[in-house]
């Protein structure tokens, strides 16, 4: 039998960002949606504005209105088809009100300072790619920074020819940490794009339920509900992380260490993700 491609400890852990580390619930996003929808006539709702959740926000704008529905009610308000003009349209209202609203929106997810201190005891590097694009994170970042949070690099949206799904910017995370090979590396994402970014590019894959963006209620809003209702939200949130091929998923980053300890050992075993 060949020898393994790689058997060896976890050496980095690349996070997303809203919905993984700050802002629980990833609710940010969501006004900013529906309002810079509304400003061209049509109106969407936060089910149709969490849906692409994870892709870079123009693709996500793109996606949002080429659904079905929202492009009905496109040709109903205009006369004509969604096309690209109109994406480009609506991303350039969009922008400025993400930037706004990111300020309100950018709390600590409880115990992620802590777990990545942890991680960092380790000797693990942190690295971070986001759909946001960089105006966006020029904003959050210095206030997360004063949080306790701040990376060893940030990719943004826009920083690369193509965003998520693709590999782009893990790559760029690999060569900005200095971190090879992709077996040696977790990604971890609260959206399908974002878990399908890890696969794309090799590496191990955490997928975080109910701190993002598919249970999408803030920390209060979930200590909140009772019990039963709580496991129901976190499968439904979990189950299409696991179908985009997470190879775990936890409730939150408060839990990574214990995850990226359990994908070590596997990496170390020789095991390929």
């Amino acid at each position: 039998m060949p020898a393994p491609l790689y058997a060896g400890p976890i050496k980095a852990v690349v996070l997303d960002w809203a919905g993984t580390v700050v802002d629980h619930g990833s609710r940010a996003p969501m006004g900013a949606f529906v309002r810079a929808f509304g400003a061209f006539g049509v109106t969407i709702d936060i089910v149709a504005a969490r849906a692409p959740m994870g892709l870079p926000k123009w693709d996500h704008i793109w996606a949002v209105g080429t659904t079905p529905r929202v492009a009905e009610a496109w040709r109903a308000r205009h006369g004509r088809d969604f096309d690209k003009n109109d994406a480009d349209e609506i991303f350039a209202v969009f922008e400025p009100m993400n930037t706004a609203s990111v300020r309100d929106h950018a709390d600590m997810i409880p115990g992620a300072v802590e777990a990545i201190a942890a991680l960092r005891a380790r000797g693990l590097r942190i690295g971070s790619t986001t759909g946001y694009t960089r105006p966006i994170m020029d904003v959050l970042a210095p206030i997360a920074a004063a949080a306790g949070y701040a990376p060893d690099n940030i990719v943004c949206a826009g920083d690369l020819a193509a965003g998520r799904p693709t590999p782009l910017m893990m790559y760029r995370c690999f060569a900005d940490l200095g971190v090879w090979p992709a077996a040696a590396v977790v990604k971890v994402d609260d959206t399908e794009p974002g878990i399908a970014e890890g696969i794309a590019a090799g590496c191990w894959t955490v997928g975080v339920s109910l701190s993002g963006n598919g249970a999408g209620l803030s920390a209060e809003e979930l200590a909140a509900l009772p019990a039963s209702e709580r496991d129901a939200l976190r499968e439904r949130a979990a189950a299409p992380l696991r179908a985009a091929g997470a190879h775990l998923v936890i409730d939150s980053i408060a839990t990574l260490p214990d995850a990226v300890a359990t994908l070590s050992a596997r990496a170390e075993r020789g095991e390929a993700p």
